[in-house]
């Protein structure tokens, strides 16, 4: 992984559905704090269940998001199995890693992988929650608009689960 010292603009960031609804002034209290980061072909971006402290903006390339096929029954568990969620690109515009902020461990929940050469834009939790703090109304949309991404999500995840037990009870059936 490559820092880029490049700086980010307003305008870029108002494409992202986490800056939805704010002005470019008010974007620009991000700009601040955004730090770039670049990664290669097959760098790993997160990695699931270590600690994460940060909300990240893929800004250039595609990223792979996968999570492990087994839960971890103890501290030696050595299946590393995992599942391909999705691939997404710079094109989407997504974020990623807004979980771990929210989760009384601080974990993150899923591995992403650098599919391409990457450019990365990484908002600290400290610095995401000062702005939050400091500008309520910058703070209120962008936790709306972070829970309305997640409730997505859910609603995905849950429509996964529910296909899984459907296709496992047809073929206990069988």
């Amino acid at each position: 992984m490559k820092k880029n010292c490049n700086q980010i603009d307003a305008k870029t960031l108002l494409h992202f559905e986490i800056f939805g609804g704010l002005t470019e002034a008010q974007v620009q209290h991000f700009c601040a704090v955004i730090k770039m980061i670049e990664f290669k072909s097959g760098d790993l971006i997160l990695q699931e269940g270590t600690p994460g402290h940060s909300i990240l903006l893929l800004l250039d390339g595609k990223v792979e998001i996968s999570q492990a096929l087994t839960l971890k029954t103890s501290a030696v568990q050595l299946d590393t199995r995992e599942k391909s969620i999705l691939a997404l690109s710079s094109e989407q515009h997504p974020f990623f890693g807004e979980m771990s902020l929210f989760s009384a461990d601080d974990r993150r929940t899923a591995t992403v992988k650098a599919l391409s050469v990457c450019i990365l834009g990484r908002i600290a939790s400290e610095d995401f929650f000062a702005i939050c703090h400091a500008k309520p109304e910058i703070g209120f949309q962008v936790m709306q608009n972070i829970a309305r991404v997640l409730s997505r999500r859910l609603k995905q995840a849950n429509q996964n689960v529910l296909k899984l037990t459907t296709a496992f009870s047809l073929m206990i059936e069988s």
